[in-house]
């Protein structure tokens, strides 16, 4: 790879970071939310510069969507590069550098928000696409950019789904978007690379504990639901998940473990001590988490209220139904409590794409033609990416990957929507010779 493909990649991702795409209601931004739009034209520009069909689709002038294409002689499967242009919001106070300013310090750091969440990834495969058009390359199927709006709310609906629905001829078979490649050292010496293979879904509740409503400056009158609401919060204590076997988890367990797990809770114990990350991660994909975030009750202070609630924040397994998860609730809650569930949200499904394939056959080829000797993990994705709607609207096979070599995983984890979100700018070299070398041997 070229000095100049480093420079390149360095200041597509510079540019894009120093673009304020935070995506939160207007009332806590003093502004419009997302307004991915100047993403959008910025890579539009860039891309055309370089000879890829570029368009602006958008619902929301401010919030457009980037498709980018070098079309396809049509004897191939289609593949498609993901990403998305807005970042959660981040409070400076908090930052070693401006989360802003798009910093680069003596060590090779690029500091800011997006760094890793995820306008890094996405100036990798931008600038991997136009490498791939200046060489003059020509796939036997379509290779797309998808660069979307609204990825991390979505209540807006102006990304991906929308996008899908909009325009039909927008089918890739394949696609690489966020959620994996980060190198796991275990403590056996192994290293795993992480491939997102799905994504939990999501179907948040309201619980709402009730009681009769009374003057607060006599506590015995009426019956305050306040307290209510807090045995139902110890109930549901940290909201993790009743363990349920799946045949994913059951893989990923098999190859931390080299062999079938057997007890579920004894293989989740071993293998959470093979990796810290792990820890935390694997007991969140045995089923059901419904962790507490957002409370409220009386709306004056000297009310004792007679309805106080907590929302839960279900994350579900592949499959999971809307009746699952009221099952789970309300075996957490008990039947000696008086409370109501409602249902904020529509349910989201969780989708997976098969752990074996051929673009995962392709992945692990790649790294190893680049020097990579550790091996790859299949992974369902706790949290929620566009992959959902790829694979309900399109049909597509959609993984999570993005390699990094310089930048540790513990690094890459604690940059998803905290503070000093940061990549070390030779991944973004790195990322650049990746999607060009896969692309090439999926559509060459």
């Amino acid at each position: 790879m070229t000095t100049s493909v480093h420079d390149e990649v360095l200041r597509v991702a510079r540019d894009l970071i120093r673009m304020d795409t935070s995506n939160a209601p207007a009332e806590a931004l003093g502004r419009p939310p997302g307004e991915e739009t100047q993403a959008a034209e910025y890579l539009h520009d860039y891309l055309s510069g370089h000879g890829v069909e570029c368009e602006l689709v958008a619902r929301d002038e401010r919030r457009a969507n980037l498709v980018a294409r070098i079309p396809g002689s049509g004897d191939g499967p289609s593949l498609a590069f993901v990403g998305h242009t807005d970042v959660v919001p981040a409070d400076a106070r908090d930052w070693t550098h401006p989360p802003f300013e798009a910093v680069v310090d003596d060590d090779g750091w690029l500091w800011g928000r997006g760094a890793i969440d995820m306008k890094g990834e996405v100036a990798g495969r931008a600038v991997a696409m136009a490498a791939l058009a200046r060489s003059g390359f020509r796939p036997r199927g379509d290779l797309w950019l998808l660069a979307v709006a609204d990825e991390e709310d979505g209540m807006y609906d102006v990304g991906m789904r929308w996008l899908l629905e909009a325009r039909p001829d927008i089918r890739p078979d394949l696609a690489l978007n966020e959620g994996g490649g980060e190198r796991m050292v275990l403590s056996d010496g192994r290293v795993v690379l992480p491939v997102g293979v799905g994504e939990k879904g999501t179907y948040p509740v309201r619980v709402t504990a009730v009681g009769e409503a009374g003057h607060a400056s006599t506590p015995t009158i009426g019956d305050n639901a306040v307290p209510h609401l807090g045995e139902v919060l110890r109930r549901i204590g940290l909201g993790t998940a009743e363990p349920q076997r799946s045949p994913l988890l059951e893989r990923t367990l098999e190859i931390l473990l080299g062999e079938a797990p057997g007890d579920l809770g004894e293989a989740l114990a071993r293998a959470g001590r093979l990796q810290p990350l792990l820890l935390d991660v694997l007991p969140a994909l045995v089923g059901t988490t419904m962790a507490p975030t957002l409370v409220g009750g009386s709306s004056k202070r000297n009310v004792m209220p007679a309805r106080a609630w907590v929302e839960l924040d279900c994350r579900i397994l592949p499959g999971t139904t809307e009746a699952d998860v009221e099952r789970a609730v309300r075996a957490r809650l008990g039947d000696d409590l008086r409370y109501e569930l409602t249902w904020p949200e529509h349910l989201v499904a969780g989708s997976s794409s098969p752990e074996e394939s051929p673009l995962i056959d392709a992945i692990g080829a790649v790294l190893a033609e680049q020097g990579e000797t550790g091996s790859l993990l299949p992974l369902l994705g706790t949290g929620f990416t566009d992959s959902v709607y790829l694979r309900a609207g399109a049909g597509t096979t959609a993984y999570g990957f993005n390699p990094y070599r310089a930048t540790s995983a513990e690094v890459v984890a604690e940059g998803f929507h905290n503070a000093d979100e940061r990549i070390h700018v030779d991944d973004l070299t790195h990322s650049v010779a990746f999607h060009e070398a896969l692309a090439r041997r999926v559509l060459g």
